[in-house]
């Protein structure tokens, strides 16, 4: 009894067709097999080199945290540097010119120390002549 709609099974083909047909549709599924194999290794790899690079990243990560911290306290002590030095300036040039004003009736302006500019820390330098 045939299934309507089926075709009955021609039996054009050979018994030798059969079995070339049979051993392609195996030799398919091994390399299926081993397509799927070897992406299972791929992915594992990249895994793996996700994880390596999420660890580089968090490492980097700490580092930068690091040297956000150090430039902060480098800053902050050289903010503090800055001022001892602007108000240890301004009071030898007060000083000097109190000095040189003793017994004189005219005005001496103090000479002021004008180091020339190396490239370095400018706000260090421009707070210094200020």
């Amino acid at each position: 009894m045939s299934t309507p709609g089926k075709q009955p099974r021609s039996s054009s083909m050979t018994y030798e067709e059969e079995e070339e047909m049979q051993h392609d549709i195996a030799k398919l599924r091994d390399q299926v097999q081993q397509v799927s194999l070897a992406q299972k290794g791929t992915e594992a790899k990249m895994e793996a080199k996700m994880d390596d690079l999420k660890t580089d990243m968090n490492d980097l990560k700490t580092d930068m945290d690091e040297l956000k911290k150090l430039l902060q306290e480098r800053v902050t002590n050289g903010e503090r540097v800055v001022k001892e030095t602007h108000d240890e300036n301004k009071r030898n040039v007060n000083h000097d010119s109190t000095d040189s004003n003793v017994g004189s009736k005219t005005h001496h302006i103090p000479k002021i120390d004008m180091r020339k500019f190396d490239g370095k820390d400018p706000t260090t330098w421009i707070l210094q002549m200020e």
